[in-house]
């Protein structure tokens, strides 16, 4: 009787253990809609450590991943599109990555935009799907001003990294909001404002394409 009921305990820990491998295995699956499970790739290094899985996001069937470690980081890319694996330049510029470092627009270009805060400032990289291959953005991205995202600002079907600045080189609270091709142009500026708070959408600056003239520099 004794011998039955081990064999009955033996089946329902096999069994509990099978389904929740199932799950795992589900939730890894690089369709699934968005990931913030930390996790150690062995396999990998960034800088001087093991890469750490920081947050993953999925754009169509592709998951895009951010790998970070101790002075370097990465950013990986699974799914019918990859594998790509790419250096976190922010990272080794002394970026924090976070589980809010990641920004994705699937579209007929797919963006993905890697930000991180270091010395004050939010520092930024772009990675674009097209053609069914993902590539990095050749320009750097930062913004002085505390806010750095993803928008279509030109309505032309890709996202654009719109990016607030501060103006007088950091010497006055005057701030503008700056727009760039997620492909590299520089599509305009806003006029400055004489707070950050008053750029137009803070503290998520959206300008309409209206409202932006040929920035300063450029």
């Amino acid at each position: 009787m004794g011998g039955t009921r081990s064999v009955q305990v033996i089946a329902v820990v096999a069994a509990v253990v099978f389904v929740a491998g199932l799950v795992f295995a589900y939730f890894q699956r690089p369709g699934n809609i968005d990931s913030g499970d930390s996790g150690t790739d062995a396999g990998m290094r960034c800088g001087t450590t093991v890469c750490q899985v920081v947050i993953g996001k999925s754009v169509g069937q592709d998951l895009v991943e951010l790998l970070s470690g101790t002075g370097g980081g990465r950013i990986r890319v699974t799914g019918p599109s990859g594998p790509f694996v790419f250096e976190m330049t922010i990272a080794e510029s002394g970026a924090t990555v976070t589980d809010k470092s990641l920004e994705c627009r699937e579209a007929a270009v797919s963006v993905c935009l890697v930000r991180g805060e270091g010395g004050g400032k939010v520092l930024g990289e772009v990675l674009f799907r097209k053609d069914g291959t993902w590539s990095r953005a050749q320009a750097a991205y930062l913004s002085s001003a505390g806010y750095l995202g993803l928008h279509d600002v030109n309505e032309d079907g890709t996202a654009d990294v719109v990016s607030a600045q501060r103006a007088c080189d950091g010497q006055c609270n005057d701030a503008f909001v700056q727009v760039f091709s997620a492909l590299g142009a520089n599509v305009g500026c806003t006029t400055p404002a004489p707070a950050r708070e008053q750029l137009p959408g803070w503290p998520t600056p959206v300008p309409k394409l209206s409202q932006l003239r040929r920035c300063a520099d450029s």
